[in-house]
């Protein structure tokens, strides 16, 4: 913020939005201030074992502050906001929670900005404080005895008054911005936050994509066995008997035979059902276009499709339209289940540099992620090939599920 003089109309403008900025930041000086005695009481019962559940509690709150504090020195200072990252400190062991609260550098950047808070941000504010009844002496009153006096000269000799300038209320802008500034750098998380935020991402949808993979072949395994394998041995028992009543009763015999042609074909259905579970042959054949579009003509419920940049041609990875297939077909299965839904929708985009797929219905909510509804296995997809997933399904609907996959230009 620059101290040169600006018209006194100008400084008591940002004088007033700096104060405003100022004042907030005392109420939260003294909460910061009875807040790192707090930290330092849950720090004491943790050493003796006691304390060590508050820790992570007390790590989330501390979050929330400093989070209200980074949101509002950006706004003043007029940067974007993002959102800090943290390592999780919900769920697992507490063992493992503590130690997120002990190695997290952000949690340090949070408590050695408590105190500085505590003493800063009441400093600033009684300074801003003191300078309002000066700058309105120093500005208000004398400028204006001197601007008058400027211009009875003015009127005198026929020269234009000179325009004064605010001394002192131009350094409420000074001081608001001292504050947020330092608040922002002290808390912008560091570099190897980021990283380890990015880690711990990595390490859970690597996780997320072993034990899915793991669960796709148990469920081949179990499909094999139950099904197209039993019928294989079926085959052999009747294409056995056959042999051995074919000199005997050829009738008999041809009987067998004809059973087990219809069971050669039930074996090649299961396969193909198997291998469909793998990869739809219909994605090579007709892409991802034309395979949403058939899932669609399938579904249980009316289904309206929206397709964009995805029927020109350009083929996207076999990965993304494999993930982006089976999350439309999981989610259409869910509707014609469970949902109670009367229509459902489809929007397939493919945007410069990632592919949008949004479903939805107009069913009656409330799908549980813990339910076995197929949800969580769109989740660890998504996640595996470093795409997001966003669910919402409130009680009473409706239910929109969006994904996004990287695919790059």
């Amino acid at each position: 913020m620059s101290t040169a003089p600006v018209p006194l109309t100008v400084a008591v403008r940002r004088s007033w939005h700096a104060s405003r900025y100022v004042f907030i930041g005392i109420p939260i000086a003294l909460f910061a201030y009875v807040a790192t005695f707090l930290v330092v009481a849950v720090l004491l019962f943790a050493v003796v074992v006691v304390g060590l559940p508050a820790l992570p509690e007390a790590a989330k709150a501390l979050h929330r502050f400093a989070e209200f504090e980074r949101r509002r020195a950006a706004a003043y200072l007029g940067v974007a906001f993002r959102p800090t990252p943290y390592l999780p400190l919900d769920g697992g062991e507490l063992a493992a929670r503590v130690r997120h609260v002990l190695t997290d550098p952000v949690v340090r950047r949070e408590a050695v900005w408590l105190p500085f808070q505590a003493l800063a941000g009441n400093l600033i504010g009684y300074a801003t404080m003191v300078l309002w009844p000066v700058g309105l002496l120093v500005d208000g009153i004398v400028l204006g005895a001197v601007h008058l006096l400027d211009r009875r000269s003015s009127d005198e000799y026929g020269t234009p008054p000179p325009e004064r300038h605010g001394l002192v209320l131009r350094w409420h802008p000074v001081l608001a911005e001292l504050s947020a500034s330092w608040t922002r750098s002290l808390l912008t998380p560091p570099h190897s936050a980021e990283l380890a935020e990015r880690i711990t991402q990595l390490t859970e949808s690597r996780a997320g994509a072993v034990e899915a993979h793991g669960a796709e072949l148990r469920r081949i395994e179990r499909d094999l066995h139950d099904g197209a394998q039993a019928r294989i041995v079926a085959l052999s028992m009747r294409i056995g008997l056959a042999r051995q009543i074919l000199d005997r009763d050829p009738a008999a015999a041809r009987q067998r035979l004809d059973e087990a042609q219809d069971g050669v074909d039930a074996a090649l259905a299961e396969l193909r059902h198997v291998v469909r579970g793998i990869h739809p042959p219909i994605l090579t054949d007709r892409g991802l276009a034309g395979a949403v579009r058939a899932l669609a003509a399938d579904s249980a419920v009316p289904v309206t499709v929206e397709l964009d940049g995805v029927e020109d041609g350009r083929r996207l990875p076999a990965a993304i339209e494999a993930a982006a297939y089976f999350v439309v077909a999981e989610a259409l299965t869910n509707i014609g289940r469970h949902s109670g839904a009367t229509t459902a929708r489809v929007r397939v985009d493919r945007a410069r540099d990632a592919l949008l797929v949004a479903i939805g219905d107009d069913g009656n909510g409330g799908a549980d992620e813990r339910g076995g509804s197929g949800l969580v296995g769109i989740r660890r997809r998504i996640a595996a090939l470093d795409g997001t997933t966003r669910i919402s399904s409130p009680t009473g609907g409706p239910t929109d599920i969006e994904v996004e996959l990287p695919c790059g230009s």
